[in-house]
């Protein structure tokens, strides 16, 4: 990630994030399913297979040819679209750190952006909230290849929508890409997760077909560590210097994300080049976390920096909530806010 220098700027600060309500046309929602910034130089020539893992070799080279396939023109009647076999279905099994987003990133690059879509399991839930579940695939159904990060089998009723939403989608002849993270210390614990999601995706597994990438997480990366915050002054003062930086409190934040929906988020985002965060302490209310959640991967997708004062990191999830059935996805939230976090105290230091 690259962290932008600060520059003071002569021009009024922009609007604090608890101020900002985006409109955001469901035409628009759509479109900004694509790759985040954060893979937006993906390609399956960037990467990098281990010589000692054959299957990240054997990965590339499948989705490279279902690219190539994808790609084709296709065959039609005078009266409606006609696959002339089932769409491809691929699952991508693994651990942290081998790759696989960066894959299925690539995946959707070449396939190209009118014809791939590419968002996470819970920016594919958010769609159907804010356009309905007919309307959602109405939409995807006129792409060639629909592209799941990061699913997840947390929430059951999610679970059942986006089982039902593959379902429809793979019989309107559309082509699915998937991929889920396992938690760190359940890496060699056999095949991952791959077993979990096609026992609950049912009626569709039949047809996906498990790409199992194995390797170390080249990262080597370690669990999060809570991590105390900056002074509030020093957030304050970095962020008055840095351009397109906002300020807020954050439980004015907190609060505001319960007004926002989820899907907007990203929009909510817009031009903004660091976040700082005052008063940070520890999120008490489960709904208020899972939303604080989502602003975070929205955050790490843009690689927008946060400088974060208060407590930090520290306690910010309960011990429940980091020991509940949404574990993985505030472990995540940890980990990436961690690293926009470190980013945030390097602009503090140049300011």
């Amino acid at each position: 990630m690259n962290v932008p220098h600060p520059v003071t700027s002569p021009q009024a600060p922009p609007q604090p994030l608890s101020q900002r309500t985006p409109d955001v046309p469901a035409g628009q929602l759509l479109a900004g399913f694509v790759p985040p910034r954060h893979f937006a130089d993906a390609s399956f020539d960037s990467y990098h297979p281990d010589p000692g893992h054959p299957s990240q070799q054997e990965a590339r080279d499948r989705l490279q040819a279902v690219s190539d396939e994808l790609r084709r023109p296709q065959p039609t009647s005078w009266w409606r679209r006609a696959p002339r076999t089932p769409p491809v279905a691929l699952y991508l099994d693994g651990g942290f750190g081998v790759g696989k987003t960066h894959l299925l990133a690539a995946l959707a690059h070449a396939v190209g952006p009118q014809a791939a879509t590419y968002g996470t399991f819970v920016e594919y839930t958010h769609l159907v909230g804010a356009l309905g579940f007919a309307p959602t695939v109405k939409a995807l159904s006129r792409r060639r290849l629909v592209c799941i990060d990061e699913f997840e089998l947390d929430d059951p009723g999610d679970t059942v929508l986006m089982s039902r939403l593959l379902r429809e989608l793979a019989d309107a002849g559309v082509a699915l890409a998937a991929t889920s993270n396992t938690l760190p210390e359940s890496l060699g614990e056999g095949r991952f997760a791959a077993e979990d999601f096609l026992r609950e995706i049912q009626a569709l597994a039949a047809r996906f077909e498990v790409r199992r990438i194995d390797g170390p997480d080249y990262r080597h990366r370690d669990a999060p560590r809570a991590e105390r915050g900056l002074e509030d002054e020093v957030v304050r003062a970095a962020c008055a210097v840095v351009e397109g930086a906002t300020c807020d409190d954050f439980t004015d934040v907190t609060a505001h994300l319960r007004t926002v929906h989820p899907s907007r988020y990203g929009a909510m985002l817009e031009g903004v080049r660091a976040v700082g965060l005052v008063g940070v302490g520890p999120v008490t209310d489960q709904a208020d976390a899972l939303r604080l959640v989502v602003l975070v991967d929205r955050l790490y997708d843009l690689d927008v920096p946060v400088l974060l004062g208060g407590q930090g990191t520290e306690g910010l999830f309960s011990a429940t909530m980091l020991n509940g059935g949404y574990r993985k996805k505030y472990l995540r939230s940890l980990s990436r806010l961690g690293a926009l976090a470190e980013q945030g105290a390097v602009l503090a230091r140049q300011g």
